[in-house]
Formats: C-alpha cells, structure tokens, sequence
C-alpha cells in the first residue's frame, strides 16, 4: 500500500500543456475516482502515476519516495485496462502467472498467489481455458486477477468496465469494491460513468481541462458542488440551471417567475440557479408551471423532460406519475436544496457572500 502525493504535477507534449500543476494526496488503502469529460486528463494522469507517461514538471511520491524517475515495475504498481489486454494464446492460469514467472518467483509462491486470486474472482473453472472461451465479465475479472497476484502497492484501474453490458457492470462494480475492502490497497479509478463514480469511491476528484475542480466525497460534491461545472458534471441526470437577477431576496427567471433565496445576496447580482431534477416538488399553490414534452416511466421512478419558463427542464418524481405532452404542472422547488452561483465566475456562493 501507498500515499500518493503530487505537487505542481503537469505535463506537456511539446508546446501544448494537457496537465496544470496538480496538486493531489491520495491517502493509503483510499479508493479515488478521477472523472471529468473526454479529453479532461484523467487517463494521461493515471498513466503518469503508473510510470506509462513521463512527467513534464513537479514531484511524484509513493509514501516518502519520489517516484518521478521509477518505471511502472519499480513503482509496484498494477494496471487494469479497459481492452483486458490479455495474451489469446495463453490460458488464464498462464496469463495470471507470466509476470510473476518473468520475475523468477519461485513455482509454489506463483501457484498460491494464482489459486488465491482466482478463489477471490470466482473464476477457478476458468484456469484451463483462453480468453477467447470466455464472457467479456470473466475476462475482465481474469484481468483484475492479473494485477491482483502481483501484490501491487497501488492498482489502477482505467475505465475497466466500459466494454461490458449494464448487469456486468453492476456486478463487477461491486466485485472490485469488495475486493477493495479486502486488500485493503490503494486504488486510483478512471471513469466516466457517474454511477460507477458515486457508489464505488471514498473520493472523488473531478478534472476539466487537466485541472482539478473538486475533490470531495460523493455526497459532498453531490451536495455542495464548487461551481457550475462540478454541479452539472455530478448528478445524473444534471442538475438544472436557471440564469437570473436578484431582486428584493428573490431570484428573477426570465420566462418563469421569481424564486425565493435561501440567503442574502448583494441586490441586482446576476447569479445561476441550480435545483437537481429530485428537488422538485408538485405543488399546486406555487405559481411556477412545468410544460411537459416527454416522460419516461421506469415504473419506480418517472423522468419529465420539458419546460420550465425558457429553461429546458429534468424533473425526477418517485413512483409512477403519469403525464401527456403539453401538459402543465405546478411545481416549486425545495427551499433547502437550492444551490445559488455566480453568473460571472461560476463559483457557488454561501450565506457569508
């Protein structure tokens, strides 16, 4: 196991900057999801971590050690990809026990590292058989196993579940966070699934632009994002933004009406609204109305999509809830679930601003 510290990390390709000094301590035997857009940086920083990305400026550390000049074999560390990367003509027990074999460990420690993984994964009927005989689950757990028998100080794990389908990737999700409790090692996880984000990680880090926006629990970013962009990358679906001017404690929709402040904010101040689709409520005395265009009934849960005032608007209703195209429905938003943020900076302003 290992803290991971970076200081001032960035790196260049040429004359073009993709990571900006990053500042990040990732403690020892945490569980970190990096998300953020396509093109944030977040695999380039996971390769960087690994040894498989040379790094421009700033200090990498394992622990006390700067890593910076290591290569991934000497970092420790073990790497599972999104295409499983596993050798066709091998059997699993072969491809579980190549590395190992390359560094000359003796048989029996091979054989028991290979027999407990595989007891681990649940994929002991498989040790005879090559990739090709197996699911796309099974080959992406023979590919944990791969890392799992190194007995790395750090894994990583670069958008791992991408290629399987949605029950695969609920079960092997939660395969790979009970593996978590029980190694008890650190892991650094790219993603850029929000589910895979929110249920998985003690942390989150979210990236835009190969910068850090926030770090923070799941629930802490869910609940108090920074700025505009954590609010509507976090959530899912997004939240909902509503551009406006203070006027007498009361925000100004255009198009919708006004809405109430949870506190003071300075007068004639241009700010953004953010109510999530779940902090609605129907509420036939308040004079904002929702014009449906759509509804997806999932039979636990409901989804309107449509209109409120000019805003395209997500509204999340528990249960069934039935709804026809163009019709209108009162609602309000929970007093004590809106997030108020600066049109200018985007930065999200408490009670104190």
């Amino acid at each position: 196991m290992a803290t991971i510290t970076l200081s001032g990390l960035k790196k260049s390709y040429g004359q073009l900057q993709v990571i900006h000094g990053l500042d990040l301590k990732i403690e020892n035997g945490e569980f970190v999801t990096l998300v953020g857009p396509s093109g944030c940086g977040k695999s380039t920083l996971l390769r960087m971590i690994a040894g498989l990305e040379d790094i421009s400026d700033g200090v990498l550390q394992f622990d006390e050690s700067v890593v910076n000049a290591l290569s991934p074999a000497q970092r420790e560390v073990a790497m599972v990809f999104q295409s499983y990367a596993l050798y066709p003509h091998m059997s699993v027990r072969k491809n579980l026990s190549f590395g190992l074999e390359n560094l000359s460990m003796p048989r029996a420690e091979i054989a028991r590292r290979i027999s407990d993984a595989a007891r681990m994964l649940d994929i002991e009927a498989y040790l005879d058989r090559k990739p090709k005989a197996l699911s796309g689950g099974q080959r992406q757990r023979v590919a944990i196993g791969r890392a799992i028998v190194r007995n790395p100080r750090v894994f990583l794990f670069d958008e791992p579940l991408s290629n399987l389908d949605a029950k695969l990737r609920v079960q092997t999700r939660s395969e790979i966070t009970r593996l978590h409790r029980q190694l008890e090692t650190t892991m650094v996880y790219v993603t850029h699934d929000q589910v895979e984000a929110m249920t998985m990680s003690q942390k989150i880090v979210v990236m835009n632009g190969g910068r850090i926006e926030q770090v923070g629990a799941p629930l802490d970013l869910f609940e108090r994002p920074a700025n505009l962009f954590v609010a509507g990358f976090i959530g899912s679906p997004q939240m909902n933004f509503y551009p406006g001017r203070v006027r007498n404690g009361q925000i100004l929709v255009e198009g919708a009406s006004a809405v109430n402040l949870p506190f003071s904010v300075a007068e004639g101040r241009e700010v953004s609204l953010g109510v999530r689709p779940s902090h609605f409520r129907i509420d036939p005395d308040s004079p904002l109305r929702f014009r449906v265009e759509q509804a997806e009934n999932m039979g636990h849960e409901t989804f309107l999509y449509g209109q409120l005032g000019d805003v395209q608007t997500i509204l999340h209703v528990a249960g069934h809830r039935s709804a026809t195209a163009g019709e209108e429905i009162p609602i309000s938003p929970d007093p004590a679930q809106l997030h108020v943020f600066d049109a200018g900076s985007g930065q999200r302003m408490e009670p104190h601003a």
